[in-house]
């Protein structure tokens, strides 16, 4: 969570106020709230845009609506606390009357967040900070709840979308993952995150039986930059240690999820940039925060570009709790659904001596947990950590003469059918899974039925949840069923389930450590936790972002 100024009058972190929107940020000066329209469909846009997204006009206006909304989702946040907004309060999304596609982040003030109840109805009150009119909302005497906002895309209709294939010839048949490393895990280590990297990338290297002198591409996200504890500075960074000359680069956030820079580096290398790609993900988010407590870093200050930080919503969680509720009230989902997937990930990293969680829990001890933003308790989110994850993708034709049985990729999913807003996107499962599921299933013959083994993100339970049933392993909104009891998802189950721990327990490597893991089970190198004949792993890394997923399958 980065630092942002604060409000001389409320003390919340400002926005910036641009010509763009600033006839949002301002309109609240008469007490009034207006949108960016098409004057053509007579669609609200938000966030303002340079076209409509509906019908391609750029002929665009802005309109006064009436403030009034209904309440489409809300979290009521226990741990994070801003200057002028301490900890509790209410985040929400709220549909607007005229047009309930566009859907504001706010607070909800005015209330009993007890009270609070999904479909009701609120109005705009403006809160006035320095030179922009935040608009809140406040529940209304209708007790009347209004039916939620609806998908654009019905859950169960991804894969009508999906684009077909241009070719028959696939690029994930000319490449391989031949080498894995992992750094040391851990709480706090406070070495230097480069150091973390050349840790895990010297440990690939040798795996794949390699040399420095071998490797002709890096790739890595999200690149260089002032990251805070996100990064260790990108391909700058580790070339300038290594001195490799590579002939093909990659580091950037705009990819297929946090393991994106694996994706990116199969398609150089089928298109013969380069003929092994060492992929890193670094994170030291444990030690970086550690020093900002201690005052010897800053973190980055300046007004805000978001959409949600002005209201508080300064974690994804705050977005993924809102889609785990909706899933709830839809499909009956319960608070245990979510703390089955959390267990299950204990159990696992109970026999991986490299996770940070190995004591078991229990589902009392799950579910008395210290609340973080509701219904998302402590052990729904994963553990900051320090840690380096590295992976090498090659040339297929050049793997079968490395060091380790080379495991083979049989289709990856990068599909973006949602909308990447956060607050705009799908209501009832984690943005940028849906989408994504349906793509990779159309790249393979495979069915759901034939994986041995899933390695699904799980930032927080809800992730998971969504993957879950996004590739069909359930159908959609019957994880409740599907999870019931953890049978299903245990080692010895039908859907083995994040056999290293998972990021809730092993700790938050980005989706790297899954990636890691599902090589690790097809070689057979996975130790007490080896799920046996495992020959087909799923993999997915990301969402909200935009996401990506990988089916591999074991050299036999």
């Amino acid at each position: 969570m980065g630092f942002h100024p604060v409000s001389s009058e409320t003390g919340r972190p400002l926005p910036l106020v641009t010509a763009e929107n600033e006839f949002f940020w301002s309109s609240g000066a008469d007490g009034r709230l207006r949108l960016q329209e098409c004057q053509d469909c007579r669609a609200l846009i938000h966030p303002p845009a340079p076209l409509c997204r509906y019908c391609r006009s750029h002929n665009l206006g802005v309109r006064t609506v009436s403030g009034r909304a209904t309440l489409a989702g809300f979290t009521v946040n226990h741990r994070f606390s801003l200057p002028g907004l301490p900890a509790p309060y209410v985040v929400a999304q709220v549909a607007i009357a005229e047009d309930p596609r566009v859907r504001l982040t706010t607070n909800i003030i005015e209330c009993d967040p007890d009270q609070l109840q999904l479909g009701q109805q609120v109005e705009v009150v403006f809160e006035r900070a320095d030179d922009v009119w935040l608009p809140l909302f406040r529940p209304v005497a209708d007790p009347t709840p209004a039916a939620l906002p609806i998908d654009e895309i019905p859950p169960e209709r991804f894969g009508e979308y999906v684009r077909p294939m241009l070719t028959r010839e696939k690029f994930e048949d000319k490449v391989a993952l031949t080498g894995i490393g992992m750094s040391q895990i851990g709480r706090r280590l406070m070495v230097p995150p480069l150091s973390l990297t050349v840790q895990a990338c010297e440990a690939a290297i040798a795996d794949a039986g390699l040399t420095i002198d071998d490797i002709d591409g890096l790739s890595t996200y999200p690149g260089g930059g002032n990251l805070g504890g996100f990064g260790e500075g990108g391909v700058t960074a580790l070339e300038a240690a290594l001195g490799i000359r590579p002939t093909w680069h990659n580091g950037g956030i705009e990819t297929f999820g946090p393991g994106g820079s694996v994706i990116a580096a199969m398609l150089a290398v089928a298109g013969g940039l380069a003929r092994h790609v060492l992929c890193f993900r670094t994170l030291w988010e444990a030690t970086y925060n550690e020093l900002v407590r201690q005052g010897r870093f800053a973190p980055p200050t300046g007004r805000t570009t978001s959409w949600l930080i002005p209201f508080g919503a300064t974690s994804a969680a705050h977005t993924l709790a809102q889609n785990a509720q909706r899933h709830m009230h839809r499909y009956g989902t319960t608070k245990e659904t979510l703390g089955w997937i959390a267990l299950n990930q204990r159990a696992n990293a109970e026999l991986n001596p490299t996770a940070i969680y190995r004591t078991p829990m229990t589902m009392d001890d799950y579910l008395n947990a210290r609340p973080i933003t509701t219904p998302f308790g402590l052990y729904d989110c994963d553990v900051p950590c320090d840690g380096a994850i590295a992976v090498i993708v090659s040339a297929r034709d050049a793997a079968r003469d490395l060091a380790k049985p080379p495991v083979l990729v049989e289709a990856v999913g990068t599909q973006i059918i949602e909308r990447i807003d956060w607050d705009q996107s799908t209501l009832t499962h984690e943005p940028q899974v849906l989408g994504q599921s349906a793509h990779l299933w159309s790249r393979t013959p495979l069915r759901p039925e034939d994986v041995d083994v899933a390695e699904l993100y799980d930032g927080f339970t809800m992730n998971c949840l969504s993957w879950i049933e996004a590739l069909g392993f359930c159908g959609i909104g019957e994880a409740k069923d599907f999870l019931d009891g953890g049978k299903n998802i245990a080692r010895d189950g039908l859907l083995p389930l994040n056999t290293h721990g998972g990021q809730l327990s092993h700790g938050r490597t980005h989706g790297m450590g899954l990636l890691h893991e599902a090589v690790s089970q097809l070689r057979g190198e996975a130790g007490e936790r080896q799920v046996a004949d495992a020959s087909v792993a799923v993999v997915s890394s990301g969402g909200l972002t935009p996401s990506g997923v990988l089916l591999l399958r074991a050299d036999t």
